[in-house]
């Protein structure tokens, strides 16, 4: 069978960092290709390459036998690849049917943007994806999880040959991820082949026939899926035995350090009864848009409730705005950690320090020295991978970024701190090491709330949870009462006997 794509001796340099060194790899039609790694092992670079937003230092690219030259995205389009990037690449402010067709308008005798062929063809689009969408609705309105899923209707529209996922599936419930799998099932049929880039291996045992592994910009092994173990995997991934998923930890939990007694929005929120305790760690679990993520917000002063109560170390205090939270020692690491939790365009050291700037002023005057001191505290405390205090942080892999974001509430001494889905989007590797920071946290008598969608993380790492369900808390589960049935059944508001 003729090859759809081949990459041969690809090698990508940044300052300071070798990304890619010598890639050799290869696409079939109807073959989904798994690729996996640890965060900035090359994967989303090389990925990047393919689509014309990187230029390899050297190497080739052939489609279709033939060697071709992708100068951008566009020359990438011509040749039938397109990529539904783990960052979205949409606007807020505009439908979703301009976003799906944006530069592919349809104009009428007019000249005019054709709005009956824009609606017509994203319905359809909608339809082949069973997303109940509206095509109309400006794109700000919808969910993390629902933007993903137009991000990759947009990737569908351009009929692509060569498609490619890079964690696709970060934001989206378990049926919208059998939905996906159903779509790229499909595909494979009509001859496209697929690169897969995700770090939920139990993905991979649906739809992957080949697999291969980087690490550190270097090309490790490719294989047929079937022939390589878990353990193979991660080894490959790694570059070492990594024995437990999560680390063992014994915590010792005092007395109760906030209090939610009431967060109220009419017709969306009605939560209550909530306590975390000085070294615990306290899980929010349930499905999307179940009022997880709704009420962390309202704590922290980012949404408006109609009604908020909230006691630390049992005094009430009041939370208008985030301002407000953070003064009352409450930190909060977003679900999206690119769109509201990091200065992208910035350096590592600014991110660090933006939440405590008054601690760098001496006679009156900024001191530089004092905040690089801070930030280089940081980066070796918790191990941030990066070249320099200088390195622009959108360069940085995305666990070493989710350590950037921790380190800007740790730097305020921050009592409380929110982990709002804290390992989406990072390797296994990185997934642990933020779980063991988690833990050291909790033993510096810190109290924390995780609020996850990964059910054995949840099972894994917290003391008691809280499962959400339409807006409510419908059960309160300890450790010894954990299981993934229990919390679904919560989650999907059935009672457990």
């Amino acid at each position: 069978m003729e090859k759809l794509l081949e990459m041969e001796h690809i090698s990508k340099n940044f300052p300071g960092v070798k990304a890619l060194d010598d890639i050799n790899i290869d696409l079939y039609p109807g073959e989904v290709h798994a690729l996996v790694g640890e965060n900035g092992a090359g994967k989303s670079t090389l990925m990047k390459i393919l689509n014309g937003v990187y230029q390899p230092d050297c190497g080739r690219i052939l489609v279709g036998g033939k060697e071709v030259h992708i100068s951008d995205t566009h020359a990438a389009h011509k040749l039938g690849i397109n990529i539904v990037f783990q960052e979205f690449n949409l606007c807020n402010a505009i439908s979703v049917s301009n976003n799906i067709f944006i530069g592919r308008h349809k104009h009428n005798k007019w000249g005019m943007v054709d709005d009956k062929w824009l609606y017509s063809e994203t319905k359809k689009l909608m339809d082949y994806m069973r997303l109940d969408i509206d095509p109309n609705t400006i794109l700000g309105e919808l969910s993390v999880a629902e933007k993903q899923l137009v991000e990759i209707a947009k990737a569908i529209s351009t009929n692509a040959k060569i498609l490619v996922f890079d964690e696709p599936t970060s934001a989206l419930t378990e049926k919208e991820i059998e939905r996906l799998f159903e779509i790229i099932k499909t595909l494979c049929s009509e001859g496209c082949g697929i690169f897969y880039i995700s770090h939920r291996m139990e993905e991979l045992d649906s739809i992957a026939d080949r697999i291969t592994v980087l690490r550190d910009g270097q090309h490790i092994d490719t294989r047929n899926y079937k022939d390589m173990s878990r353990d193979d995997m991660i080894r490959m991934m790694v570059g070492r035995e990594l024995n437990n998923q999560y680390p063992d930890f014994k915590r010792n939990i005092g007395a109760v350090i906030l209090e939610i007694d009431r967060v109220f929005v009419p017709e969306q929120l009605d939560i209550s009864g909530i306590q975390v305790r000085e070294g615990e760690i306290v899980g929010f679990a349930g499905l999307c848009g179940a009022g997880r993520t709704e009420t962390a917000r309202a704590v922290f002063g980012a949404d408006r409730a109609k009604e908020i109560q909230v006691k630390i170390l049992g005094k009430p205090v009041k939370i208008s705005t985030p301002k407000d939270a953070i003064e009352h020692g409450i930190g909060y690491l977003t679900d999206d950690r690119k769109q509201n939790g990091l200065a992208l365009r910035l350096d590592v050291e600014k991110n660090i320090n933006m939440t405590c700037y008054p601690m760098f002023l001496k006679n009156g005057l900024y001191s530089q020295r004092l905040a690089d001191e801070n930030a280089r505290k940081y980066i070796d405390s918790i191990n941030i991978k990066t070249p320099s205090i200088r390195q622009t942080v959108q360069n940085l892999s995305g666990g070493n970024q989710q350590k950037v974001v921790l380190s800007k509430w740790l730097s305020r001494e921050t009592q409380i701190l929110i982990f709002d889905e804290p390992t989406r989007g990072i390797d296994v590797g990185a997934k642990y090491e933020i779980y063991k920071l988690m833990n050291e946290l909790s033993k510096k008598r810190k109290g924390i709330i995780m609020i996850s969608s990964d059910l054995p993380e949840i099972i894994g790492m917290c003391d008691r949870v809280y499962v959400f369900c339409r807006g409510r808390v419908t059960g309160i589960l300890s450790q010894s009462e954990l299981s993934q049935e229990r919390i679904l059944r919560y989650a999907a508001g059935i009672d457990v006997r």
